[in-house]
């Protein structure tokens, strides 16, 4: 358990290198050491939290901003639970304009779950809220603002919920560490700006010269290439919308200049638990000199996996083991996926230790894998499609035959039957050359096929209308795959593959029907979809019968990633461990990729199924589910 008199030196020491009033500023959100191995609590003793949601000027990211803030820090206060216990939560609006809290991953009834116009009317300005329900879970989860875009504006924070038997490993120390994106412009302004020109932020476009510059290419083939991405409305470096350019990425709410730094006393293991609370950005973790031991994701116990590094995509959240030596500084590094800025912090055992904080790496290239293209037909090689294996079909994990699978859709040994939705999309053939004239860059045209996912099933003939500008000609498995930007690092990276739950409580229940749904999107419209209808045109929710279970299956038609989340029930994603597969609130879809998680419908109400891409979710990428 932490000392007081170590937060208390730690102030004195940041006082006396001219920090102190930034860190004042950010108190209310300190990821400070928990408590470690508290003793149970009173069987009727119900946790009461006030929360106050109010705009104002803030000293944040080295300069003062416009905030929207809970309890007047960015990020929130941590709210610290108990499973078995209740919680009251008195949510007041100190704003002009109507708000809420959407307590994210936690199960609770439909009426708490803080979505305006889906689970209640939201909170009115100068009124409060009372959130109350029992807490049926513990781990690492987080809340945040599901109305318009205050999230992004700083209503988010931090969330973990202790549970009633404690479970290995052992450890002395428990931080948070709450990773997020910030900018000074408003955000509307923000996607004001995208959809009108999506890759405005985009600074590292690709250019004829790069593409000249690679070796073994010729210029005939550079201009062909880059005038088929062009129409293709995309560039190899599309990786995120919002990048470096307008954001500041922070660590509890500090940018790498303010140094968030967690103290340890040398021979202690350390828990810490990285929540993604950024609005469009994921993070690639790791701490140069120091293996991590994952030993929890979304919130529930996995069996222990020691890594380098992982990708954590926006809502996503990973606990953590290390075990620091000696008396020395580590640096905690959270490097954007697009390569054009850090979020970093210290663990050190005394304040104003710091150690090397790495340069920024190359920034990583799409490729014509994301583009969901058969590969087959660009290089020669065969892709074979194994039958009955793609993910989530009953064969792969030796369960029953679902009532309906994938209904409208081809499998192995159909293809030639399908009509082909990328007809005209070849990369060359779009540009007027030859597809052989793709092959001699396979570096960002293919990229190395020994570190892609298997076909494992082909796209119909429905390519989902105007609003999404083409679709996965082939859909990949690409769960063992490591994140994007990730392939050709030395060290070892977390995948999806590595996970496997704890607990010994899997339903052996075989899903009783399918439900497909294509990620869809057309970046220069900056138009966001599923199955190519944004949320304003849908008719109705997505129904999911109650009690049944379902598997639901993802399939990325756009050249980006997307996190997907359920409100409400769990996701246990069918990545091949059988009766060990994870569960999970929120699951990133590759391009390209095919996905498949089985469902319990086991909690009746209207739960929001949106991308946590939060500029996605506002401008379509959002459905109702409606469990009745």
């Amino acid at each position: 358990m932490k000392k007081r008199n170590d937060r208390r030196r730690f102030l004195q020491s940041a006082a006396s290198i001219g920090t102190i009033g930034a860190l004042n500023a950010m108190l209310p959100a300190w990821a400070r050491s928990m408590q470690v191995g508290a003793g149970p609590m009173s069987d009727n003793e119900t946790l009461q939290f006030d929360l106050a949601i109010s705009a104002h000027k803030m000293h944040i990211a080295g300069a003062t901003g416009n905030v929207m803030s809970i309890n007047n820090s960015v990020p929130g206060p941590l709210l610290e639970w108990h499973e078995g216990r209740d919680v009251v939560l008195n949510v007041s609006n100190r704003m002009s304009q109507d708000t809420s809290i959407h307590w994210h991953g936690i199960l609770l009834p439909f009426e708490m779950d803080g979505v305006p116009g889906v689970t209640f009317h939201g909170i009115k300005p100068e009124t409060t809220f009372t959130y109350r329900f029992p807490v049926i879970q513990s781990g690492t989860y987080w809340y945040h603002s599901h109305s318009g875009l205050q999230e992004q504006s700083g209503v988010y924070g931090p969330l973990v919920i202790h549970p009633q038997e404690a479970t290995p490993p052992r450890y002395e120390r428990d931080y948070v560490v709450m990773l997020s994106d910030w900018t000074f412009e408003d955000p509307h302004s923000v996607l004001a700006k995208l959809k009108k020109m999506s890759d405005y932020y985009n600074y590292q476009q690709f250019t004829l010269r790069d593409l000249y510059g690679t070796e073994g290419m010729t210029r005939s083939e550079a201009l062909r290439t880059k005038l088929a991405w062009d129409r293709m409305r995309m560039m190899p470096t599309d990786i995120a919308d919002v990048t470096g350019a307008t954001y500041s990425y922070l660590m509890n709410g500090l940018h790498p200049a303010g140094n968030w730094t967690g103290l340890y006393t040398p021979g202690e293991k350390i828990r810490l638990r990285f929540i993604n609370a950024s609005a469009m950005s994921y993070f690639n973790v790791r701490i140069p000199g120091l293996p991590m031991t994952v030993i929890a994701a979304d919130g529930q116990d996995v069996l222990p996996v020691e890594t380098d590094e992982f990708q954590i995509g926006i809502a996503e959240t990973y606990d953590v083991i290390v075990a620091p030596e000696g008396d020395q500084a580590y640096t905690l590094m959270a490097e954007s996926m697009d390569r054009s800025g850090f979020a970093a912090g210290t663990l050190a055992t005394r304040a104003g230790q710091r150690a090397p904080v790495p340069a920024l790496r190359k920034r990583p290239l799409l490729s014509m894998v994301d583009m969901g293209m058969d590969m087959s037909s660009m290089s020669g090689m065969h892709e074979a499609m194994p039958a009955d294996t793609h993910p989530g079909h009953p064969a792969a994990h030796g369960q029953s035959e679902p009532a309906d699978p994938h209904a409208g859709h081809k499998m192995a040994g159909e293809a030639a039957d399908i009509v082909d939705p990328h007809a005209g999309h070849d990369m060359a053939a779009m540009a007027g050359g030859p597809a052989v004239s793709m092959q001699s860059h396979a570096g960002h045209a293919m990229g190395d096929m020994s570190k892609v996912g298997p076909v494992v099933a082909r796209h119909g003939p429905d390519n989902h209308g105007p609003g999404n500008i083409g679709v996965a000609e082939v859909q990949r498995d690409r769960l063992g795959e490591r994140g994007t930007g990730l392939a050709d690092e030395p060290h070892r990276v977390l995948v999806y593959t590595d996970l496997r739950r704890r607990a010994q409580d899997f339903d052996a229940r075989a899903p009783g029907r399918e439900l497909e749904l294509h990620l869809t999107g057309h970046m220069e419209r900056y138009m966001w979809s599923f199955d190519g209808v944004q949320f304003h045109e849908v008719k109705g929710p997505i129904e999911f019968d109650h009690g049944e279970r379902l598997r639901l299956i993802l399939v990325n038609d756009t050249m980006m990633n997307h996190p997907i989340h359920l409100h409400g029930m769990w996701m246990e994603i069918e990545n091949g461990q059988g009766d060990r597969i994870p569960r999970k609130h929120t699951i990133n879809v590759m391009p390209g990729a095919r996905v498949s998680a089985l469902i319990n419908a086991d909690a009746p109400g209207r739960w929001a199924f949106h991308c946590h891409l939060l500029y996605h979710m506002e401008m379509g990428m959002f459905r109702v589910v409606r469990v009745s």
